[in-house]
């Protein structure tokens, strides 16, 4: 079971790390792409589990209605911001910024 689990954060971190400058994607989105549908809550935990001072870029990941749900969401904004996502009232446009991986 560990090892499964081990090997499930493996492939979300690849998914998150490929999602490129500029766009995002959604929790759910990712779930789907590391074959794990219905499991957007799993991606969030796994996120929320990050090593402190990890390169994966971690903030490119909102929810379902664009929504920046982070506990530190002031600080997703600004990571965002330098990416060059505007986020408006704790929302960004999935239309013109949601991760296009079809």
């Amino acid at each position: 079971m560990a090892e499964s689990l081990e090997k499930t954060k493996e492939q979300v971190w690849q998914i998150v790390y490929a999602i490129p400058k500029g766009q995002v994607a959604t929790y759910g989105q990712i779930a789907r792409l590391a074959g794990l549908p219905q499991q957007s809550r799993l991606v969030g935990r796994i996120l929320s589990r990050l090593p402190k001072g990890t390169k994966l870029p971690w903030h490119r990941v909102i929810n379902s209605q664009g929504k920046i749900s982070n506990p530190n969401p002031e600080r997703q904004m600004e990571k965002l911001a330098e990416d060059g996502v505007d986020a408006v009232n704790g929302r960004v446009s999935l239309k013109l910024y949601q991760w296009r991986t079809d």
